[in-house]
């Protein structure tokens, strides 16, 4: 199969992606990742509930 690309060949460098760009990249992915968990928050409200009184056990009894 002379068409598929070899394993062992270089990749060709990309180039590094400035500070801003992961910035704004970490900011999308966090934005999505809070959007996704308050879509589960309001289609699963029992194991939200839960979640939150697990979470507020934890901040409880964490030691600062």
């Amino acid at each position: 199969m002379p068409d598929l690309p070899e394993r062992d060949a270089p990749k060709p460098e990309a180039p590094r992606e400035t500070e801003a760009e992961r910035r704004r990249r970490r900011d999308r992915f966090l934005r999505d990742l809070a959007e996704a968990r308050e879509l589960r928050d309001r289609v699963q409200p029992r194991r939200a509930r839960t979640a939150r009184l697990r979470h507020a056990m934890r901040m409880r009894t964490f030691r600062w």
